[in-house]
């Protein structure tokens, strides 16, 4: 059989996902009532389209703008209300950071200084790499996080390369390359802002139980999580699968003390950006007690976020760079702010409609009985307590491995809570552990884009992949499971 080119496959898939939306409106299989059936139509075509990567995540997102109102499931104000939740202009504050940070070269920095502490035998980089990947990625993107260290992993293989130092190159590789994309995905999970699919469990939560997950306590229960899951990443990986048994090497050492002393001293901007990215997560962790010993001003996590991004464009950068043409004007002169509007040209404005076009979805499955019914029928089978949670666990991981993680949450958000409000337990327990394994995938280029970035390198073969991420798996598993049903109710006030 022909392998379909890629226009051909666009369009098959365009094809299919409106087949099977057909089939379940026309023959409804689960004889719901009228409206019900359109919606769950509509999700099934945004899920498939979704999941066959028909047309971008975002666009398939702007549906239910079109479709709900024509098809009188509800009207555009309505839906169009689901793209504005509050939770969106948090994670907007948290791209906004995240540029301001790039943008500066602050990143680059925290990499080199935490690598220069930890040494440059070959474990030791590779656990360098893994703390200050996974500390980045708590504040930005896992996937700007992977781009902006893949090329410094590279430069650091090709360094120990010729230094010729004793032991197995292949293995350094290897291992370097996983613990950047694995340690991108697991620093993500520390904080709200630090990867889309927590972000989308956050604003479902919040709309439909009305009741505010704060900053500081997901950071609680997560950031523990997270930093077991690095360590344990660590001796996987070095100990376990892939020793390299490379002792401390000058030429590496050397490179990384240039690579960090070609930064120079802290510029007028990074300063002025740490400032301001120190003083937003301090709000983030002291917004309570804040609030509690005044009454002048009420904050909360949005509002902090924008709070942020609004000082990096008010603050001026207070640096200049001396441009050969004395008739033109540096894009970073002394009059500049922190951030421009053209900086934001590289923000992921894309994720923004995504997570409105799946609150928008869940609102209306919600609303027409779907979601309720659905838990129901699955409450009867799944039963409850601790095996409900583990089988929810290892579900979610193990579709991420082939699913969107953040279309994954956007479809599960409402499915789980309600088969935990159907079975009496906390729907937080479900749902946080359906959310922090679903950005655990690692066996598999196509899990998360880090796994997809780091397998472009030439360095890791696909059962190479697979065989370390098995092993991430089960252990992302326990330790998610584990903390969800003994510490989470102790550490989040619901």
């Amino acid at each position: 059989m022909p392998k379909l080119s890629k226009t051909q496959y666009k369009y098959h898939s365009l094809f299919a996902g409106i087949a099977i939306a057909l089939f379940f409106y026309f023959v409804n299989p689960f004889s719901v009532g009228k409206n019900a059936s359109i919606v769950l139509s509509i999700a099934v075509l945004m899920i498939t389209w979704w999941v066959t990567e028909a047309m971008p995540m975002p666009v398939v997102a702007l549906l239910p703008l079109i479709l709900f109102p024509i098809l009188h499931i509800s009207d555009i104000k309505s839906v169009s209300a689901n793209y504005t939740d509050p939770v969106i202009f948090l994670f907007m504050g948290g791209f906004m950071l995240g540029l301001a940070i790039e943008k500066w070269n602050l990143h680059r920095r925290i990499a080199l200084g935490i690598v220069k502490i930890t040494g440059t035998s070959g474990n030791r980089i590779i656990l360098g790499f893994i703390l200050a990947t996974g500390f980045i990625s708590m504040w930005i993107s896992n996937t700007a996080t992977t781009m902006m260290m893949f090329p410094i992993a590279l430069s650091v293989i090709h360094v120990i390369k010729e230094g010729g130092g004793v032991g197995n190159h292949r293995h350094f590789n290897l291992s370097l390359m996983l613990s950047i994309a694995y340690a991108s995905n697991f620093g993500g999970i520390g904080t709200i802002i630090g990867t889309p699919p927590n972000v989308a469990f956050v604003g479902y939560y919040e709309k439909t139980y009305k009741t505010n997950i704060e900053f500081v306590d997901w950071m609680m229960l997560c950031m523990p999580i997270a930093l077991l899951l690095m360590i344990t990443l660590y001796f996987i990986l070095t100990r376990i699968l892939f020793p390299n048994h490379i002792r401390s090497n000058d030429a590496a050492k050397k490179f990384i003390y240039e690579e960090y002393n070609s930064l120079g001293r802290l510029s007028v901007a990074e300063k002025r950006v740490l400032i301001v990215f120190s003083s937003t997560a301090l709000l983030w962790i002291f917004k309570d007690l804040l609030n509690q010993s005044q009454d002048l001003v009420k904050l909360d996590d949005n509002i902090i976020a924008l709070i942020g991004a609004v000082a990096l464009f008010i603050f001026p950068s207070g640096s200049i760079k001396h441009s050969d043409n004395l008739n033109e004007t540096d894009e970073h002169d002394s009059h500049g702010s922190l951030l421009e509007w053209g900086d934001t040209k590289k923000m992921a404005w894309g994720i923004l409609l995504l997570f409105g076009g799946g609150l928008a979805l869940a609102s209306s499955l919600e609303k027409t009985g779907l979601i309720k019914n659905l838990g129901d029928w699955l409450s009867q089978y799944a039963g409850g307590g601790f095996t409900l949670l583990l089988m929810v666990t290892i579900v979610s991981l193990f579709i991420s491995e082939v699913m969107s993680n953040i279309a994954q949450v956007i479809v599960f958000s409402p499915v789980v809570c309600s088969l935990a409000d159907s079975v009496g337990m906390n729907p937080l327990i479900l749902g946080i552990a359906m959310t922090l394994a679903a950005s655990c995938a690692s066996m598999m280029p196509m899990g998360t884009p880090p796994n997809a970035i780091v397998f472009a390198s030439g360095h890791i073969k696909i059962k190479e992949m697979m065989k370390a991420g098995f092993v991430i798996n089960l252990v992302a598993i326990v330790l998610i499971t584990l903390f969800c049903w003994f510490l989470l109710p102790l550490l989040i006030r619901v």
